[in-house]
């Protein structure tokens, strides 16, 4: 306990001194404006890393006038986003595609920023050399719905394959899709942080695609930050103060990796330092400047359209469900 408040101590030393290099923001524009509506908020906690800014925000929210600060246990992608329209979290970062198909089925979801762009890997054996190959294969995933079927069937669906019919997705109640892969019983798995890294340490398989490196996943946002509707509305104070916590969140996470590994370890968010490093590393999390939110949206609900996860068009999801006021305030006041 004791190493875990020094700890804390330094990293929050860390935020003083990250404020002399502007990413904390101009205190004289925070100082001026209404103190947040609520001093609670909830954000979800799952087991990946890639997600980092949303661990890492606890210090800045609480900068930011949050006192009670709460991480719950959700399951990742459709999870995450059931318990945002169930009201049991506030806000979450959370891929584009899980995020896209509650909001067509009505769920009281906005999203208000994107984060990072690409994290997840395919990992294949040596009959998979590429997307196409996984025709009639079997592919490992945690779960129908889970972010990393939603992806791969989009991406499946971007060369043509029909991820109903073609491929085989394998789903166990007790063995990870990972780990069935590394025994050989499983063609193809796509995972995220801390996964990839921990396949590549044990030199299992290849990496057929890379999000953050592969045209054309590489040109979108990967996770985006959503919040319910309800606390959008009723808190828009609170709201702008969240986003641009999580958004210094993720400058720090590109600009201090050890000490953000360093400070999930010690959170108790992921259990390897190297991995996590490693992986903070790989993500381009300085890109949230560069790539338009709404590119992202459109990309992706025109592929669940063409594979029947969702009806409605692009522009109706975006039209009922994205709000960038936020955003494009502290693009302006967060400049890089």
């Amino acid at each position: 306990m004791a190493q875990m408040t020094q700890s804390r101590r330094r990293f929050l030393a860390t935020l003083t001194a990250a404020g002399g290099a502007g990413l904390i923001g101009p205190t004289g524009a925070i100082g001026q404006e209404a103190p947040p509506e609520t001093t609670t908020v909830r954000l979800s906690k799952i087991t990946g890393t890639c997600i980092a800014p949303q661990y890492l925000a606890e210090e800045f929210l609480r900068l930011e006038g949050f006192s009670d600060v709460r991480y719950v246990m959700s399951e990742a992608g459709i999870g995450q986003s059931r318990s945002l329209a169930r009201g049991e979290i506030d806000f979450s970062l959370n891929f584009a595609a899980p995020l896209v198909i509650p909001i067509d089925a009505g769920d009281p979801i906005v999203i208000l920023a994107g984060v990072h762009s690409g994290c997840f890997e395919l990992f294949g054996n040596e009959r998979i050399r590429s997307i196409a190959d996984l025709k009639g294969r079997t592919v490992g995933v945690q779960g129908l719905g889970a972010s990393p079927h939603v992806f791969l069937a989009a991406m499946a669906a971007n060369v043509g394959l029909d991820p109903v019919r073609d491929i085989n997705w394998v789903t166990s109640p007790s063995v990870a899709p990972k780990e069935l892969f590394a025994e050989g019983k499983i063609d193809a798995f796509l995972g995220f942080p801390p996964e990839p890294q921990e396949l590549r340490a044990r030199n299992i398989g290849r990496v057929i695609v890379n999000s953050a490196t592969d045209r054309p996943w590489s040109q979108y946002f990967c996770c985006m930050l959503a919040g319910t509707k309800d606390f959008v509305r009723k808190y828009p104070v609170a709201t702008k103060r969240v986003v641009r916590a999580i958004l210094k969140a993720t400058d720090l996470c590109a600009s201090e990796p050890m000490r953000v590994a360093q400070r999930m370890v010690d959170g108790g968010f992921t259990p390897r330092y190297d991995h996590a490093l490693q992986a903070l590393n790989e993500i381009p999390y300085a890109k949230w400047r560069n790539f338009d939110p709404e590119d992202t949206i459109r990309f992706y609900a025109l592929r669940l359209r063409e594979i029947g996860m969702i009806k409605a068009s692009p522009n109706k999801i975006i039209a009922d469900a994205a709000d960038w006021r936020f955003l494009n305030e502290l693009k302006r006041e967060l400049k890089g």
